[in-house]
């Protein structure tokens, strides 16, 4: 297990670096510049701020510059939040985009176990084509025309709950449902399928005929068993929850870092989208090299040496 982890975090800075490489090139690619939306200003006062920011140089120049930083753990300033270093626009944006990830993530994981699960106990009956047809509809339809249908029922149509902002429990509940439900059809219809495959498997029906009883049968064996694709899915579940977040933050007016990413594409604010991606990048490979380790912990039938 130990090889692996290293091998997969050897494998891991190669494809952050190329993350880096890869957005920081598109991003100078890009027409326009930060300081290309203010108008009426002179060209020396352009020229002179080009030049403090290094804009000046040459791309593959200030490529190697913004490496040097990065190795000193510096993302440079913010050409936008001018009071702010992009490192403190990332802090302070995060833990708002956590809460609400941390929240779509359980909701996917407590509400598509338990539906995938009662669905599997009742196959082929009323209630699990009910739930795998709401669970094919929750896959279809994105987060981006969830969030909207759920402002305009839950808010403007029944007043029941506020539509943006972030100051009250209240407010969390449309973001966090807009965000959760598509993962949570993905967990309930890979979790029936699952359990309706160890529940017919060979030591389920071994544990029944030794007397042993369902419960334990169940929550000892079969579930365990039957979690384990749900454990794969995490990871890319993970990157959606985050890059969705990124729309979901925009729709209700959330301050987390998904909002300050849109707004740094908008006005071209090369250093946040950059320290945004790869912050974004970091905890893609984190959460999939996690979901790795748990997979190896849970199936004692992988062996990764």
């Amino acid at each position: 297990m130990l090889r692996y982890f290293l091998r997969r975090v050897g494998g891991a800075i190669p494809t952050l670096f190329l993350i880096i490489a890869v957005s920081f090139f598109l991003v100078h690619a890009a027409p326009g510049g930060p300081f290309s939306t203010e108008r009426n200003r002179p060209a020396e006062i352009e020229e002179n701020l080009k030049r403090a920011y290094h804009l000046d140089e040459s791309v593959p120049r200030q490529f190697l510059r913004y490496l040097n930083g990065l190795a000193h753990a510096d993302f440079g300033p913010s050409f936008q939040y001018k009071d702010f270093s992009v490192s403190e626009l990332i802090a302070r944006g995060f833990p708002t985009s956590l809460m609400l990830g941390t929240l779509a993530i359980a909701a996917a994981l407590i509400l598509g176990l338990s539906a995938g699960i009662w669905a599997a106990f009742r196959q082929n009956s009323a209630i699990d084509y009910s739930v795998m047809g709401m669970s094919m509809t929750g896959i279809a339809v994105p987060n981006f025309v969830v969030a909207p249908f759920l402002t305009l029922v839950f808010g403007s149509l029944l007043h029941w709950l506020p539509v943006g902002g972030w100051d009250h429990w209240s407010n969390i509940v449309l973001p966090a449902v807009a965000l959760g439900l598509p993962n949570v059809a993905a967990v309930s219809r890979l979790t029936r399928g699952s359990m309706i495959e160890v529940l017919r498997s060979n030591y389920v029906r071994t544990a029944r005929a030794k007397g042993l009883r369902e419960r334990v049968t169940i929550t000892r064996h079969a579930i365990r068993a039957a979690i384990l694709p749900v454990i794969s899915y995490l990871g890319p579940a993970v990157a959606n929850i985050i890059t969705g977040s990124v729309i979901i933050e925009q729709i209700f007016s959330i301050p987390g870092i998904g909002r300050y990413f849109v707004q740094a594409a908008l006005n071209r604010d090369y250093t946040l989208v950059m320290g945004v991606t790869i912050f974004y990048g970091v905890i893609i490979i984190t959460c999939n090299l996690i979901t790795d380790l748990l997979y190896g912990f849970l199936d004692p039938r992988v062996r990764y040496d």
